[in-house]
């Protein structure tokens, strides 16, 4: 007789509610179906892949042991929540994942109640974790707050801020560290998991709390030596640890992978924790896909791809990638100059510093998802005669902007900041473009701040930064690939602060910062044609301005229009200042400036973002006429 295949589990599971009502037993075959899913799902959007696939497990244990979302889950980073979203009820749009109008490759308030809190940068869940635990217990609510941190994570100090602060409080929060990069294997032996159990429940947790009350009562003196006893004797249980000197109950490191193990233990933890726990779960990032674990990156982010070959489709670019051609910039001038060194803070790769890195090791530092950090150390290099080059996504940066303003800036320190991923970054959405960075370093006395427009452009700036000596120094590029110029040798030292006129015309004056220059020489090309003899310029530098050039376009032209893909603020507000407080729009020159809008704009495709922003050749074109009027554009045409 034919077997009847099993009905799929995940039909029935639209949410946690759902998934409460299987029985234990049933959830491995629910586990495949869920990585089936997302597998199929991101081989179609692209996204973050193998962090998903890690947790599979750990995310359906949890909303089956915890009473989301009334209990709290917050993932730190978000490139593991794929799977959450297909179990609260958003596997109708996983498809839509990082796409225009879809699924947020982040967990995001707006988008569901189970997201309680949003993720993007790392290393927030703990804190925000203990925020929601303290309300909870100010409105004296049975509620559980659970935050899953990755091994990664806990690499930055704020996680350890929040750490010995919910320690201090005796808060009631629990922690899960996942551990996905141990060069060990698992625990997963019957015995380990009996000692998870037996850490995790009431008997034991009894016994310390019991110790801490009667240490509590009979003195510090004697407090200290119980506690060393009571924590001596868990040694042999699951060996003590630094999280027990915060304060925190240790539990593990456990089996991510198995529901013999998880189940149990955070069953413990739910009923009888009454402080700060933190469970130390190895889970395999890529896990149930063989290609992405036999990737070096798990796959942590990738294309689209073919799920039978894991065959990811490769885009072939007409040009290098700005990050490219920065890194062999950088090499370059490192061959020449031994002073040159360079910091990353966990992004070898995506800020190309791996390059640095292969030619000189020594001289390349890793410092860990620890911004703050790296700006610092930097700085003492800088300070001891070293020209570091702290490479940082421009919305990473934002994280050390207290150690760019006092340790860097202030002293006036050489620390040179290559700042990639400018504007837009599509699929990624609000929380990680590059808005900023021009406003606040723009903001501070003695500081140099570039843009790129073109590679050929960022060439010549890596190497001007290598040579100026004389503090502080940025320049922005964006993601992807470039416009096709041709590449310089080497680059050239630039004059700080001079821009550079790159076509000339007589009525309209276009000053482009940044990578815009493309789509401002298109749209003089159809202003041109109007009758509208149009200039363009490439600012190069937002500080300190090129004061003559600016000068120089306020006075030949009826209108003149700054462009950058940057908030308000930035170089827009720069020009602005210094033409009124030169006396510079006392004769009606007509002044607009083109930044991103002041929202937090939704994730699409790059060149459809920067046409909603206003910032492509049409939009430009379309605040000519408006301002001069179509009366005056057809008078000049005819």
């Amino acid at each position: 007789m034919t077997q009847m295949p099993k009905t799929p589990l995940l039909d029935r599971v639209h949410y946690p509610s759902d998934l409460r009502k299987l029985e234990d037993k049933e959830l491995p075959q629910l586990a495949r179906e869920v990585r089936d899913e997302m597998i199929d799902a991101v081989s179609r959007t692209g996204g973050h892949l193998g962090a998903g696939l890690g947790v599979v497990e750990l995310t359906i244990a949890i909303h089956s042991v915890f009473n989301t979302p009334d209990d709290r889950l917050i993932f730190d980073v978000g490139h593991q929540c794929y799977p959450h979203k297909i179990l609260t009820g958003r596997r109708d749009r996983i498809r839509t994942l990082r796409q225009e109008d879809g699924l947020s490759g982040f967990t995001r308030r707006a988008e569901s109640e189970y997201d309680p809190f949003g993720a993007a940068h790392s290393s927030t869940s703990i804190s925000a974790g203990l925020g929601m635990a303290v309300a909870a217990e100010l409105d004296n609510t049975d509620r559980r707050v659970i935050a899953v941190i990755g091994d990664g994570a806990m690499s930055a100090g704020m996680a350890y801020e929040a750490l010995n602060n919910a320690g201090a409080l005796d808060a009631r929060l629990i922690v899960i560290l996942n551990d996905n990069d141990m060069s060990i294997a698992p625990p997963t032996g019957a015995m380990s998991a009996y000692l998870a159990r037996l850490a995790s429940g009431r008997t034991y947790m009894g016994f310390r709390d019991f110790g801490k009350k009667l240490t509590a009562y009979l003195g510090k003196k004697v407090d200290r030596a119980i506690t060393r006893a009571v924590e001596h004797a868990r040694g042999y249980v699951t060996g003590g640890t630094m999280f027990e000197e915060m304060g925190f109950y240790h539990i593990g490191p456990i089996d991510g992978h198995s529901f013999e193990h998880l189940l149990p233990v955070l069953r413990n933890v739910r009923d009888n924790a009454q402080g700060p726990v933190l469970i130390h779960v190895v889970t395999q990032k890529g896990k149930g896909y063989a290609p992405a674990e036999a990737a070096a990156d798990k796959y942590h982010g990738v294309n689209k791809f073919d799920v039978i070959t894991g065959a990811q489709t490769k885009v072939k670019p007409n040009a290098p990638s700005y990050t490219s051609v920065f890194a062999d910039a950088l090499v370059q001038e490192a061959t020449l100059d031994d002073k040159i060194v360079g910091i990353t803070a966990a992004m070898p790769n995506g800020t190309g510093l791996d390059k640095l890195q292969e030619f000189f090791p020594k001289r390349c530092f890793d410092v860990g998802i620890a911004e703050q950090h790296a700006v610092t150390f930097a700085a003492g290099l800088a300070a001891e005669g070293y020209k570091p080059f702290a490479a940082l996504y421009s919305t990473f940066l934002q994280r050390a902007y207290d150690q760019v303003v006092h340790d860097v800036a202030i002293q006036g320190l050489p620390v040179r900041f290559p700042i990639d991923r400018a504007g837009f970054v599509g699929a990624d959405g609000p929380t990680h473009a590059g808005s900023f960075d021009t406003t606040f370093l723009a903001t501070l006395p003695g500081f140099v701040v570039m843009a790129a427009a073109d590679e050929a452009e960022l060439k010549h700036m890596v190497r001007t930064a290598a040579a100026y000596d004389l503090g502080p120094i940025s320049f922005r590029y964006p993601r992807g690939e470039g416009v096709g110029v041709d590449l310089p040798e080497r680059g050239r030292i630039l004059e700080i602060g001079k821009g550079r006129v790159v076509k000339q015309g007589s009525k309209v004056a276009l000053l482009s910062f940044g990578t815009r220059l493309a789509d401002s020489l298109l749209a003089a090309e159809d202003l041109d044609a109007a009758g509208l003899s149009t200039t363009v310029a490439d600012a190069r530098f937002a500080k300190p301005l090129d004061h003559d050039l600016i000068r120089q376009l306020a006075a030949h032209h009826e209108m003149l229009i700054t462009i950058e893909e940057g908030a308000v603020g930035g170089f827009g507000s720069q020009v602005m200042h210094f033409l009124a407080n030169d006396g510079l729009l006392d004769s009606g020159l007509k002044v607009r400036s083109l930044v991103m809008p002041d929202i937090w704009m939704e994730q699409a495709k790059p060149e459809a973002m920067n046409a909603k922003a206003g910032l492509d050749r049409a939009s430009i074109v379309q605040t000519v006429f408006r301002t001069l009027g179509r009366g005056r554009i057809v008078e000049a045409a005819g």
